[in-house]
């Protein structure tokens, strides 16, 4: 007989830096997961990431046993990364707070792919570049 499912929790996480605190904690204790096997786990298959948020989604048996997906880091994170910037502006159609070239979008479209709903590389590649605009950030080439 095949397990039921009990529940599904979806978090973001710091690739590689998970502990029991919230959000891991809040979202599985109440499935009643063994919070340091999914921990264990979840750095495991993260450690290259090392601090990038990484949203996950964890589904849970009811035997309390689990098992999760993780997707790619959200694009702006990334996008943070690639113009070497702390956090967008505040005002995005005002202020411009960096720059980022059309091959750098290409390059976080590559790695959001799977993730992302577009049909071709350039509609990818908008989308990276939409989410650059709204935190305020300058598209060249």
């Amino acid at each position: 007989m095949a397990k039921q499912v009990t529940g599904q929790a979806k978090f973001q996480v710091p690739g590689g830096q998970a502990t029991p605190a919230p959000p891991v904690g809040t979202s599985l204790g109440k499935f009643g997961v063994n919070l340091g096997q999914f921990v264990q786990a979840f750095n495991d298959r993260t450690k290259e990431y090392n601090g990038t948020p990484i949203p996950v989604i964890v589904t849970v048996y009811n035997d309390r046993s689990f098992e999760f997906v993780t997707k790619s880091p959200p694009a702006a994170s990334l996008l943070k990364q690639a113009a070497g910037i702390a956090k967008g502006s505040g005002v995005p159609n005002i202020n411009k707070v960096a720059k980022v070239t059309r091959a750098q979008c290409e390059d976080i479209a590559t790695k959001k792919m799977a993730d992302l709903n577009a049909r071709s590389m350039d509609q990818a590649v908008r989308m990276i570049e939409g989410t650059a605009r709204s935190m305020g950030i300058d598209v060249e080439g």
